[in-house]
């Protein structure tokens, strides 16, 4: 042959050429957990702001007033990742919300000749859910990072109980809602080493693109976290999470609307297999 090289000469190189393009897809395909299962709890501080609007006596009569929960509530966080190829995704969210508030009347309270007797209070509960699985494709795939575009559904219920007890008198009344709509996504994810991830999230959902009865309004979420895995198994996270309700209802008699707020830090374990 010219040049001096013999056929064992260009063999041998082809062949690790081969070898090596054969090993390191299947590498790198180990290192991508096919599934991700992250339990966790987050610290909710809700607030809200409930406001309305009618027409009396011929005028616009209209109100807005805010108000929260109290104290802070640890409440579970669950989401799952299944990786079906490079570049599509399943994932799933889970969030609930479940919190009463009570006013107890300390000693009797008296107007004219009405008496509220010390021992009578009014009990609030208000519970929140919000569930998604969405459909996520990397337009962009890079060695450490990738940015996904998402599209699935999402299911929430708002509920809320009154309860108050004046004496022999007894009130208490439940509202409840849910309902199913596309949910829109993006999502960034970046690994900075092979321990340490960064993910990036946040999803919108419009009350009119689903089944949410008379209700409009969107529903806005964005979550960050940090994990560190101490074995390609195992790890722990920590990050943020941040949800808005924002919904009005159009009666006869008026308009209702809700502008509720949930957010907190978050932390829990991963689990990869």
């Amino acid at each position: 042959m010219p040049f001096g090289f013999s056929r064992n000469t260009l063999v041998l190189p082809s062949c690790l050429a081969l070898a090596l393009a054969t090993a390191l897809p299947a590498q790198a395909a180990e290192g991508d957990d096919r599934f991700t299962l992250r339990l966790g709890a987050m610290n909710v501080d809700a607030e809200g702001e409930l406001r309305g609007s009618t027409i009396f006596a011929g005028n616009d009569i209209g109100f807005s007033e805010d108000f929260d929960f109290g104290s802070t509530e640890l409440v579970p966080r669950i989401d799952g990742v299944f990786r079906l190829g490079e570049r599509n995704r399943l994932i799933f969210d889970y969030f609930k919300y479940d919190k009463s508030q009570q006013a107890t009347l300390g000693e009797d309270l008296s107007y004219d000749d009405v008496t509220i007797p010390a021992g009578s209070f009014a009990r609030g509960e208000a519970e929140f859910q919000l569930a998604s699985l969405v459909y996520d494709f990397a337009v962009v795939d890079g060695e450490r990072s990738s940015l996904g575009l998402q599209v699935g559904a999402e299911w929430a219920k708002l509920k809320g109980t009154l309860e108050a007890e004046a004496g022999e008198n007894r009130y208490r009344d439940t509202a409840s809602e849910s309902g199913y709509a596309p949910v829109l996504g993006l999502r960034f994810t970046t690994r900075p080493s092979d321990k340490w991830l960064i993910n990036l999230q946040g999803q919108y959902l419009d009350t009119g693109w689903g089944n949410f009865g008379d209700y409009d309004g969107s529903i806005t979420r964005a979550n960050a976290i940090v994990e560190y895995r101490f074995t390609p198994r195992f790890g722990a996270f920590v990050g943020y999470d941040w949800f808005k309700l924002d919904v009005e209802q159009a009666g006869s008699d008026g308009l209702l609307g809700l502008d509720q707020r949930f957010k907190g830090p978050v932390a829990g374990v991963s689990l990869a297999f």
